[in-house]
């Protein structure tokens, strides 16, 4: 079935996009809404159903280490020893991603067809939404990596198209060229890395492969043996992270996602939020076979993703626009991720993934409702005191306010803890980094309680500051930012007067993603934290990504697709677990678990007593200004490139050389035939004489010619 959990969204986004205008044009624009929205969400309900099915029915009842299912379709390219086939591949990682990518995206696709509604271009937007579940789901079932690029690409395109949907409006257009330029950048080292990966391994693929009759071993499992090519390994490692720093909006190449809010807040919650962004970290963790062969590697991953958490967690507490806070927390968030990659600790960042999936698409959404709320208004300092207006939007927030600044026992304070927890404790970095990594890690935690609490302070507690702020509201707060109303979109449905709660489709997925940003972390206690009991997540995950050996400081592999490399892996692995579940290695997690329990409560009690006293605290400009990286890359990058583009390869290059030589070319001929031209006089007497002045020479040529033959003989 796993070819239908794919395609489904593909049958879905093709029948609205070729049938869209027509059944607008029949049926009119509300019974329009109706069919395709029933059309995409049903599509993605459909692959739902059976990712779930496939997940619990067919993989999870597999023994451990024998849970891998493919579906090969046919054999896409092949020449020579190389063979790329259009073929899928389900093991616990990608089984993990299928489930909370179709699941919360059903539940983005029922809040859109509400947020949605009296939008023009309806069935456009869904078909871009469409596409984009089909491109995600290619991309995480691949099982090559040319397939998985095709989805990367994929992916890339309907971010573009989401992101600038309103296409009246020249700032969502200038955000979806940026995106799509910034990850251009991290596209290239991928590629880079790709056709080292063939012409070190011979192959790309995760799963071994029968080329003209010989067994080629995937790559990953070579790379699990080798002991040889650190240097191209770290290579390839670290091509591979560029190409994640630019779909995750990783240090330096992360300034598109704030941008990115410019599109309608349901893209936002399914791409820039719960899916698309966290490609990155499942691109590094399918290769984590490659990653803990190259330590350099992995200490680059861990130190770039501490510094883009703290560095992005800064910037959010200093927004203003309630989307722009929660886009800079995605980007802290990934961080995280990466920095729990980057330490070894893999299962533990894919965790993160998947109750950030939770929360942050509850935020998502739940702003998106406040928007909706109060007439496209996103400046919360025109907000305060939403909450009795809106109880069921401030309650699901609340949720995930809560989960995300890490208060114990619910998901995110799991998935949190777990990374600091790992960072303090690892033993594939360099002496104390890891230590140094906790101390960045736990900063970021306490700020991310504040800036959450700052956002929840001025959104729904306080004076009601939207009363004396309407009368300006279309002129100071520029409140397109998110795209809604300057697409034509009449989301308002005519409140202009007190705000008011979203409709049921808007407001049941918030209730259900609070519900799951309540339990879900409970799949994936610490030993140390459920009195013995296993760590159910990690066991499940584990023999799909790479480990990394605690007790010796050495790296060694379990491949995700080789059973035999699996059982050596968790051979080697058993006494360094075991020491690990220790006594002294329990107590001093659990000492750090409340130390992180603390420090989130800390962050959450300071922003409640100093926000609700100041919630229009002006925060210091470098920060509001988000310590001027555009305007760095402006100067320093893309002004040089204007420049030369327009001086050089423009007046230069296009206008004195290559027009130069064409119009030279042209002036030439023109010259020619102005000195020709005066031949035609129009007088027929000019033309009798020199029709006359010819004949003269052919006649006298022929008498010249005969004369002369008389004379020879």
């Amino acid at each position: 079935m796993l070819k239908w959990i794919v395609f489904a969204p593909l049958i879905g986004a093709i029948i609205n996009g070729l049938f869209g205008r027509r059944f607008l044009a029949l049926l009119g624009q509300k019974a329009t809404e109706r069919l395709v929205g029933f059309i995409a969400c049903a599509s993605v309900g459909v692959s739902a159903a059976l990712a779930f099915t496939t997940f619990f029915g067919r993989l999870l009842p597999l023994p451990e280490g024998q849970r891998i299912i493919t579906e090969h379709l046919f054999t896409w390219l092949k020449v020579g020893s190389f063979q790329a086939d259009f073929a899928y591949l389900l093991d616990p990682l990608s089984g993990i991603y299928i489930l909370f990518i179709t699941g919360v995206g059903l539940l983005i696709h029922i809040y859109a067809a509400g947020y949605m509604h009296g939008d023009p271009g309806y069935y456009r937007f869904f078909c871009y939404l469409n596409l984009f579940m089909f491109m995600m789901l290619t991309l995480v079932l691949a099982d090559n990596l040319l397939l998985l690029f095709v989805g990367w690409e994929g992916v890339g395109l309907c971010s573009y198209l989401l992101i600038g949907y309103y296409i009246k409006w020249d700032v969502a257009g200038s955000a979806a060229k940026k995106a799509f330029v910034m990850n251009r950048i991290g596209d290239f080292g991928f590629m880079i890395a790709t056709f080292l990966v063939f012409t070190t391994f011979g192959t790309i693929s995760f799963v071994t492969k029968n080329v003209n009759g010989h067994e080629i071993h995937s790559f990953l499992a070579q790379a699990a043996s080798t002991t040889a090519a650190i240097g191209t390994l770290t290579a390839i490692a670290l091509l591979f992270f560029v190409g994640a720093t630019g779909k995750s909006a990783q240090i330096p190449l992360f300034t598109w996602l704030p941008d990115a809010m410019a599109g309608p807040t349901p893209v936002s919650a399914l791409i820039h939020a719960a899916t698309m962004v966290t490609a990155g970290v499942y691109l590094v963790a399918r290769c984590s076979p490659v990653f803990v062969k190259a330590p350099t590697a992995m200490a680059i991953v861990a130190v770039i993703g501490a510094a883009t958490a703290i560095f992005a967690a800064t910037i959010g507490i200093a927004q203003n626009d309630i989307k722009k806070v929660l886009a800079y927390s995605t980007v802290s968030q990934l961080g995280y991720m990466f920095l729990a990659c980057g330490v070894g600790a893999f299962t533990a960042g894919i965790f993160h993934v998947m109750t950030h999936a939770f929360f942050k698409a509850l935020l998502f959404l739940g702003s998106g409702s406040v928007i909706h709320g109060m007439s496209n208004e996103q400046d919360m300092r025109r907000m305060g005191g939403l909450r009795k207006y809106m109880p069921i939007t401030f309650s699901t927030m609340a949720v995930g306010w809560l989960a995300i600044s890490g208060v114990p026992l619910l998901s995110g304070f799991f998935s949190k803890d777990e990374i600091l927890w790992r960072a303090w404790s690892t033993e594939a970095l360099p002496h104390n980094w890891g230590k140094a990594l906790w101390v960045v890690a736990a900063i970021t935690a306490v700020i991310t309680a504040v800036y959450m609490t700052r956002l929840m302070v001025m959104t729904f507690w306080g004076s009601e500051r939207f009363a004396e702020a309407h009368d300006d509201h279309h002129a100071a707060t520029g409140h397109a930012s998110g795209g809604h109303t300057s697409g034509g979109h009449g989301d308002d449905h005519g409140h202009h007067g007190s705000p008011h709660e979203s409709g049921w489709l808007m407001t049941v997925p918030l209730i259900i993603l609070a519900m799951l940003s309540l339990v879900g972390g409970y799949v994936g206690v610490p030993a140390a934290l459920s009195m013995g009991r296993p760590n159910y997540f990690e066991d499940f995950l584990k023999p799909a990504v790479a480990q990394v050996d605690p007790a010796t400081a050495t790296h060694f592999v379990a491949s995700p697709t080789d059973v035999m490399a699996q059982s050596e892996a968790h051979g080697a692995e058993a006494p360094a677990q075991a020491a690990h579940e220790g006594g002294h290695d329990v107590e001093t997690e659990r000492l750090f678990t409340a130390i992180s329990s603390v420090l989130a409560l800390l962050g959450l009690g300071f922003g409640l007593v100093f926000f609700r006293r100041n919630p229009l605290w002006r925060a210091p400009k470098l920060l509001e200004d988000k310590y001027r990286v555009d305007e760095f890359y402006d100067a320093t990058v893309v002004g040089p490139v204007e420049n030369l583009s327009r001086d050089g390869l423009w007046k230069i290059v296009d206008v004195k050389i290559i027009d130069g030589f064409v119009n030279g070319v042209a002036r030439l001929f023109a010259a020619v035939a102005g000195a020709l031209r005066y031949t035609q006089t129009g007088f027929a007497r000019n033309y009798a004489a020199v029709i006359l002045f010819g004949a003269i020479i052919i006649i006298g040529y022929f008498i010249v010619s005969f004369f002369g033959i008389r004379i020879n003989i």
